[in-house]
């Protein structure tokens, strides 16, 4: 692979015009495309096959006006007033009169007529039922809606929306984001000490998360996806194309801190060694994406999809447009002479703190060992406790319409009245003249369940074959109990089948429940699929069996003190004040499976820019101890540059408004945060010590059948340097070097570093 990738990189450099123009074009087709072409997003996380999505469908088919999208319009009276005032109630009945003109409005109730008005009389609603289903319902229809209720707010009246219809926009390009941005780049100018350097990762970053992006928003067009999908390819495409570049890009000015190194053989040579880590590190990350679709849920597998097209790009610009733009950039990427004087001067050596932690973790490696796991267990302990689910509007910022009609509707009607099932009866089966008495006695066997506070007479659609009955908990959409309702109520499908019918529990909450349930059941072997991908790959990568174990243990202690943490926080309302989170609930339901997946990669990327660097070393002396302390010397700054990066890009997107945004943010800071540096930079040398020469060992007979990738370039020519006249020389023997007696010195002074 090495020098295949040598020899890519002198390709790319030589024809550095070439291969930028070809990006520019593409980023500004794929852009054309993506601006002018782009479908719909959602925001519903549906999953064919469960049972709330079965009901669904069911009434599309058999009672299409009961399955459009509904906006609850919540009205409030001032503290001391009643919604059933004169003057009060005109303005509502003129503002839902203004309603029922909205394009696409099918039916308004009145909260006066239904009797939907709090006991106080402060606190009622109307729901506003559209033709179009939720998600179809268009933004201009919306604010029409708002419009119209303009009389209601002239009265005093407080006018806030809710309702599966009125689900808010994920937005992302905030301050926050812009500020994780900048803090990138400050760590990448400290790592590479040059401003011009720690632009270029940036730069390359976005342009393959620009394609990336827009190419998504393109084939949204053909295939439906979550608004979430889009906010996950910026964010994992951003996070590896700065960490990609800034490998190969720190390799090469590590070389050209020698005078005598060629720039172009610099660049070949940093692309097969870094580039090699790159393509390795960045398969096991579109790998790990990609496995989301043996979670046979289809917005995952279209999520996973999405950002592993994203990474892909970004491995694909480091090995061509990086080196490019490095070739386009020349001696100027050099590091100034300076720096290498002040470094003698002060007799510190280049990762001279990367050496000083080496010797530190091996000194003592199996207390460190023990201590290091204890510390991240602990972490994962309140993973024991975790809830799946998706997140209901008290998730949504506290001043938004959504968070403020749900504690209205909680004052007025109890906190259940936010998680309100539907029971949805297929009465087809059931003799017309029975029908009736049939439903009748379900709504009593409904409203007997304990933990049940009201059920809402039948609604039958006009031939009688579909009853819908609305079932209101006691508790709110994230409790348990009333998860626990959910599963009672559907115990009673039975009675109705023997007569005959089909009973369906459904509505929002039954459908987040129910997602949760899935992708729980998803989690087992996904995670097994994981883990024998990571045992396969760094098998292959360094021809050793301990060294993926060892690599696999440690990303699993990582998925669960980041999972602990995110319960912690999420879950048991820790933090909250500091982080903005409106309410406490559930985690997520996809969240554990797509942080499974992204920080797997991210973690092998560490563990391959690491550990490749210690197997180098070793190819070369035979050393185990010191391949430890030479690796962590030489990749300690740079990974760790990487991982601050990644923490920043993802820590920005913590302070996002959209509550799945927020916690995917902080799960993959934090999880990037204690894998880098506790797992990577502290448990894998601590463990590579007590290992010793054992860790590089393969089985005979596994040895002879695992593929020698060399991604540490051990086969790689010797280096060139330029001759006086700007060209490089090479020797009979196909080593380049320069002529004369000082430059035989330098020559035997790279072979025995090479040997």
């Amino acid at each position: 692979m090495a020098s295949r990738l040598y020899t890519w990189g002198q390709w790319a450099v030589r024809r550095r015009g070439r291969v930028i123009a070809v990006w520019l074009l593409l980023l500004a087709v794929v852009g054309g495309l993506g601006v002018t072409l782009h479908g719909k997003v959602s925001n519903e996380f549906s999953v064919p096959g469960i049972e709330s999505q079965k009901a669904q469908d069911l009434l599309e088919e058999k009672f299409p006006t009961a399955a459009g999208g509904v906006a609850r319009v919540v009205f409030a009276a001032p503290e001391d007033g009643k919604l059933t005032e004169p003057k009060a109630e005109s303005a509502v009945a003129a503002s839902l009169k203004k309603a029922a003109d909205v394009p696409g409005v099918v039916n308004v109730s009145d909260p006066a007529g239904s009797g939907t008005v709090s006991e106080n009389r402060r606190i009622g609603y109307a729901d506003v039922l559209f033709r179009q289903s939720a998600d179809e319902v268009p933004e201009t229809s919306k604010d029409a809606l708002s419009e119209a209720m303009a009389q209601a707010r002239d009265a005093g009246l407080e006018v806030e929306f809710g309702g599966s219809a009125m689900q808010p926009k994920t937005e992302v390009g905030g301050p926050a984001e812009i500020v994780g941005v900048m803090i990138a780049f400050a760590v990448l100018a400290l790592a590479l000490g040059s401003l011009v350097a720690a632009g270029l990762p940036l730069l390359t970053a976005v342009v393959g998360v620009a394609i990336g992006v827009l190419g998504v928003q393109f084939v949204s067009s053909f295939v439906e996806m979550t608004s979430t999908a889009t906010v996950l390819a910026l964010m994992i495409g951003l996070a590896v194309g700065i960490d990609y570049a800034l490998f190969i890009l720190s390799r090469h000015r590590e070389q050209l801190a020698d005078p005598d190194t060629d720039v172009e053989d610099s660049i070949a040579r940093a692309v097969a060694t870094a580039g090699s880590a790159v393509v390795f590190a960045g398969a096991t990350v579109i790998i790990a994406l990609a496995a989301l679709a043996v979670t046979g849920i289809p917005f995952l597998a279209i999520m996973g999809l999405a950002a592993a097209v994203t990474v892909l790009l970004a491995v694909l610009i480091a090995i061509t447009l990086v080196p490019a733009v490095l070739g386009l950039f020349g001696e100027r990427l050099r590091p100034r002479a300076r720096r290498t004087e002040r470094t003698e001067r002060t007799g510190r050596t280049a990762g001279s703190w990367g050496l000083a932690w080496a010797r530190v973790v091996t000194r003592k490696p199996l207390i460190v060992l023990l201590v290091g796991v204890i510390g991240m267990l602990a972490l994962a302990l309140p993973a024991r406790d975790l809830r799946l689910g998706l997140p209901s509007y008290a998730s949504q910022p506290a001043d938004s319409t959504q968070h403020k009609s749900y504690d209205l509707l909680s004052e007025g009607f109890g906190p259940g009245f936010n998680a309100t099932l539907t029971a949805v009866v297929d009465t087809g089966g059931i003799p017309a003249a029975e029908r009736t008495a049939t439903v009748a006695d379900l709504r009593t066997t409904l409203a007997r369940e304990p933990g049940v506070a009201a059920v809402a007479p039948p609604v039958t659609n006009p031939d009688s074959t579909l009853a819908v009955v609305a079932v209101v908990p006691r508790t709110g959409p994230d409790a348990q109990a009333t998860t626990d309702l959910v599963h009672r109520l559907r115990d009673n499908a039975p009675g109705i089948a023997q007569a005959g019918g089909t009973l369906y529990i459904a509505g929002a909450t039954a459908a987040a429940i129910d997602v949760a349930g899935k992708l729980s059941d998803a989690l087992p072997l996904f995670i097994a699929i994981i883990v024998i991908l990571a045992l396969i790959l760094l098998t292959v990568a360094f021809r050793s069996l301990l060294v993926p174990v060892k690599a696999a243990l440690g990303f699993l202690l990582s998925v669960a003190a980041a999972l602990g943490a995110t319960v912690w926080v999420f879950q048991n309302g820790h933090l909250n004040g500091v982080l903005d989170i409106p309410s406490a609930g559930p985690v997520t339901s996809f969240l554990p499976v797509l942080l499974i997946g992204v920080l797997f990669g991210l973690a092998m990327d560490y563990e391959v820019f690491l550990v490749s660097r210690m197997r180098e070393h070793y190819e070369h002396t035979g050393s185990a101890s010191e391949a430890i302390t030479h690796g962590l010397a030489r990749s300690g700054r740079v990974v760790s540059a990487a991982a601050l990066i990644m923490v920043a890009v993802f820590g920005g997107f913590v302070f996002n408004h959209d509550p799945i945004i927020k916690s995917i943010g902080f799960a993959l800071a934090f999880g990037v945060f204690i894998d880098a540096f506790v797992v990577r930079m502290t448990l894998v040398p601590a463990a590579m010590a007590l290992l010793g020469r054992r860790a590089w060992g393969l089985p005979g007979w596994l040895d002879r059948i695992t593929p020698d990738v060399d991604i540490e370039g051990a086969k790689l020519p010797q280096r060139a340097t330029p001759t006086r006249d700007g060209e490089a020389h090479q020797d009979r023997e196909g080593h380049e070097d320069r002529e004369g007696g000082a430059d035989g010195e330098h020559r035997e002074e790279r072979e025995a570093a090479v040997r």
